[in-house]
């Protein structure tokens, strides 16, 4: 199938480059002619693990094109995918300018039927704006179809090759075919359905998955305070087949580019209509609060924190990704600059797309953990990174002024830390040797 994905952010990328290994011939187009030069020469502008691997195969089998010629694209496919970004916009909203540009840009250049897929994030009914867009400007005939999509950054390419199931909302059953037709080969879970009710499935499924988070957190603190071990209390909730274990893993709160933005999105769509969701309105205020939990530890663990060393371990929102859009690290690292602290940041590959969101002189910018941890008065972990989870806690209670700990993630076990002098302040787990460690050191 001829197929042309617009944009090549994240979505149109991983998309477009799954779509070209399935056989399909695919063009993927964008109107930065840098980010497009780079593409051809074999540059993968974002870090996602296979990625590049599987662009290299398909270039090299003529499957993939890359091209900023958005017109004969649009001339030479018989499916287009819009995948541009859809942003929030200052009232939490998503702005869709881009959007509805590449709408008029498909209807002039139309040169006969063809289905348009709407893959990008967008509110209910815009499916339909889009359609009257393209019909304004063309006399060809055409069908407009949502096909969400649901990967996850760091597990992109998996997630595109072994999908959950695909979601088509369309209104004509020629579009329905063609796209169970071009998805058949990734998996037998087609869901067929209205146009508004697939962009529904999609902010409807982050949103609860997003609750799965803030209530596990909200537990996790609950659990801090009664002496419960959160990680065994998720354990025993994720064996009920009604719950899942999948999204129970308490720590400093989701970040990203989908959860914050898609949860505030679905609020403004719910004021849209006059409906008040007062349950993800919590959902949202449960996470933007979690995160400052590692500030409240520091607190307890050494008090004023003006001019103390604080090691930063982890920057991206998540690990396997270089994306910190929306990443607790952003908030924890401004408070603790604020608070007068000294933070020595460090991670394996998002320090340059952090560097461009903070950049105060007073961050110390660490090329290893260790080289972070040196001095430090304490250690954050704020990224589950293996290089993390496997640093050889000897060697680090050996660099550090003191040996303070703070798990953001629970990324270790009690039995790793038993034999040191580690204070250990986990997320809704029991502390480890916190009798006023700092305390006693200090004075």
């Amino acid at each position: 199938m001829k197929i042309t994905v617009i944009g090549t952010g994240y979505v149109g990328l991983v998309s477009g480059v799954c779509y070209a290994h399935l056989g399909n011939e695919v063009i993927c187009v964008d109107k930065d002619v840098q980010k497009i030069a780079t593409l051809k020469a074999g540059v993968i502008p974002i870090y996602e693990p296979g990625l590049k691997e599987l662009a290299d195969a398909c270039m090299e089998s003529g499957h993939l094109q890359y091209t900023t010629d958005l017109g004969e694209a649009i001339q030479e496919a018989e499916v287009v995918i819009i995948a541009v970004g859809t942003p929030p916009l200052p009232g939490g909203g998503a702005d869709l300018q881009f959007v509805e540009a590449v709408a008029r840009e498909i209807g002039a250049n139309l040169n006969g039927y063809k289905v348009i897929v709407v893959k990008s994030t967008v509110p209910v009914g815009t499916n339909e704006t889009v359609e009257e867009i393209i019909a304004r400007h063309t006399i060809h005939a055409f069908d407009i179809a949502s096909v969400p999509e649901f990967l996850r950054e760091g597990t992109a390419v998996s997630d595109t090759l072994n999908p959950d199931r695909i979601v088509i909302g369309t209104k004509s059953d020629k579009a329905a075919d063609r796209l169970s037709e071009l998805h058949k080969p990734l998996t037998n879970q087609i869901v067929i359905t209205d146009i508004r009710s697939a962009e529904m499935i999609k902010y409807a499924s982050n949103a609860f998955l997003a609750t799965k988070i803030s209530f596990i957190n909200e537990i996790a603190n609950l659990c801090e305070k009664v002496g419960a071990d959160v990680t065994e209390v998720a354990g025993g909730m994720g064996l009920d087949k009604r719950i899942g274990g999948s999204f129970l893993k308490a720590g400093i709160g989701y970040g990203g580019s989908c959860f914050p933005k898609d949860t505030k999105a679905l609020i403004q769509i719910a004021g849209n209509v006059e409906y008040d969701f007062k349950l993800l309105k919590s959902v949202v205020e449960v996470n933007n609060h979690q995160r400052f939990g590692v500030i409240d530890k520091l607190y307890r663990a050494l008090g004023s924190l003006q001019g103390k060393r604080i090691a930063i371990w982890g920057l991206a929102f998540k690990p396997d990704t270089d994306d910190v859009r929306e990443s607790p690290a952003i908030e924890i690292v401004e408070r603790l600059l604020e608070l007068g602290a000294v933070p020595a940041v460090t991670d394996p590959i998002a320090m340059s797309n952090f560097r461009k969101l903070i950049n105060h002189p007073s961050i110390q910018w660490s090329a290893t953990a260790l080289e972070a941890a040196q001095g430090a008065d304490a250690v954050c972990l704020l990224t589950e990174w293996q290089d993390y989870i496997q640093v050889d806690l000897r060697k680090l209670e050996q660099v550090m002024a003191r040996p303070i700990l703070i798990d953001g993630r629970n990324a270790y076990s009690t039995k790793q830390l038993e034999t040191g002098r580690f204070a250990y302040y986990p997320v809704g787990r029991p502390a480890l040797n916190n009798e006023d460690i700092a305390i006693h050191e200090m004075i």
